[in-house]
Formats: structure tokens, sequence, C-alpha cells
């Protein structure tokens, strides 16, 4: 029985022998102590010409909650794809710690690494329940035989509630995930990355067609997140990034525009011209009425 249980893990369809792996995904070593978790240096992407980033650096922190809004086109869909390797920049670097090149893996590699993304429409398997969804996530063997016969154990069905509780969906643990609201089905998923025990989540538009109450929970989810993970929150919605944002990172043009706390960020001139199309009056300092206008036009 040992001998075919043991020839059927080496024949695996999906397994990949270990000589096979890039010893950078295999054998790293993830290294914080002398600076962030990620780390873009002088990136620069072109598509046809055009530059969707220009020279792009960006550092986010272990256990940091960071936020990215700028205007369509200023390559924050972009930056993401170089992040988890769906695209690689012309020029410069992207490290994941001190010494995991980014660059030199590819997007399986980089999300068994520890980097993962929620895109902004929620992709969940909507015949399956709640608890289902997040069995099907969980970072475990995923051969065929192993998926088909095994059952969790105690301490993974532990790991579920644990993740169902989060969420705030352990009283829908049975419902299928296609009869779940629009902002549940986005918990979802969180819920389904969060069962890959990532070190990184990448939030793109988490709050868009949701209503209020479930923006409020999905702000109080992502806070509840950061210092146990990296967040990293790409939103259009004004109102909502000003309720969790510790540190606001603005795009425009593939560059960085501004950086900072969400009070300097409002009260930037460069960024009320450049980012919202308006330019401050001189008699009135306070940018709160072009930020209420803008977050009001993008949310209808």
């Amino acid at each position: 029985m040992k001998l075919i249980d043991g020839t059927r893990e080496l024949f695996r369809r999906d397994g990949v022998f270990d000589f096979m792996i890039p010893a950078k995904a295999r054998d790293h070593i993830l290294d914080t102590t002398h600076g962030p978790i990620l780390y873009l240096d002088s990136v620069t992407v072109s598509f046809d010409g055009f530059k969707a980033l220009d020279g792009l650096s960006l550092y986010v922190d272990q256990g940091e909650l960071r936020c990215i809004i700028g205007p369509n086109g200023a390559g924050k869909t972009t930056l993401m794809d170089v992040i988890t390797g769906k695209t690689r920049p012309d020029h410069g670097e992207a490290y994941f710690g001190q010494q995991i090149n980014l660059l030199r893996l590819d997007e399986p590699e980089i999300a068994r690494l520890g980097i993962g993304r929620k895109f902004q429409k929620p992709t969940v398997f909507e015949h399956h329940s709640v608890f289902e969804n997040l069995e099907l996530a969980m970072h475990t063997n995923k051969d065929v035989w192993y998926t088909l016969f095994a059952r969790p154990t105690g301490e993974q069905r532990d790991r579920i509630d644990e993740v169902m509780t989060d969420i705030g969906l352990i009283d829908h643990s049975a419902r299928q995930a296609g009869l779940l609201s629009h902002g549940q089905k986005q918990w979802l998923e969180i819920g389904m990355l969060l069962m890959q025990e990532p070190l990184v989540l990448l939030v793109d538009e988490p709050v868009a067609g949701m209503t209020q109450q479930e923006i409020e929970h999905t702000a109080a989810l992502l806070e509840s997140l950061a210092g146990k993970h990296s967040v990293v929150v790409v939103e259009h919605d004004m109102a909502f990034v000003r309720s969790i944002a510790r540190r606001v990172t603005v795009l425009h043009e593939g560059r960085v525009l501004a950086e900072g706390p969400m009070d300097d960020i409002q009260n930037n001139p460069e960024v009320i011209e450049v980012y919202l199309g308006e330019s401050i009056d001189a008699g009135d300092q306070s940018t709160e009425p072009v930020l209420r206008r803008q977050s009001y036009a993008v949310g209808h």
C-alpha cells in the first residue's frame, strides 16, 4: 500500500519535481529585518510606446495597510500585475523582502510565496457552500485523489470556522455562494485568500457596488487584517479610503504623485489639481468639499 501511495505521489499530474522549482521559490527566507516586505524601485512598463508605469518606486512595510488611489490610467492595475508576476517590467526591480526577486518568478510561484490578489469582481464557486469554498481554497495537497476523498481534520475545520467568523459569514456556512449578496461574495473571496495564509493581500476596489452597511463591514474587516498581513487596497471611493487609510499613495501617469497620511493627501494642492481635476481656490485651502464631490461622482 505504501508503494502504491508513493508511486501515486511521485506521478501526480499537478506535481512539480523539486529540481524544477527555482531555488528562490523553494528555499526562500523572507527577510524584512532591514526594510519593507514589498520593494519596487524605478519600475517602468511600456505598452506600444505608452508608459503604464514610469520609473515608479513603492515600499510597503510588514503589517501595513496601504491605500493606493489615482485616476483611470494612473497605473494601479499594472502595478499589481508586476507584483504578482502577470506583467514583466522593462526596467526596475521588484523584491519580496530583502532577498526574493519577484521578477525571476512566475504567478504560481509568487502566490505560493504568500502574495495573494483579489480582483474587483469576486470569483467564487457559486454552486458550493461557503464552507466548501473555504475548504477548496485551503493551503493543502491539491492532488486529485486527495481532493476527492480527503476530509478536513478537526484543526482544519477550526481554521475554516475562524476565517468564516473573521469575514462575517459564520452564520452562512452551509449556504450556496451563488445565493450570497455581492458584498458577502467579496468577503468570501477575501476569506479564500486567507485560507492560503498569505503574507501580503492585494485588494482591488473591494467596495464597488456595496451597500453602506457592507462598506462599513469591509472597512472593519480590512483594518482587522492589518498587522497580521500587509494589505494593499486599490480604491476609488474617497470616503472609504478616508475611513481606513493609514498611509495613502497617489498615482498619476505611472508615477507616485504623493504619499503620506490621508490628512496630508487631501490637503495637497497638486493632488487636487491633477487627480481630481480641480484647483484649490486661493481663498479656500480646504479640499474636503472637492473630495466629497469626487467620491460621490465615482460612487454614482
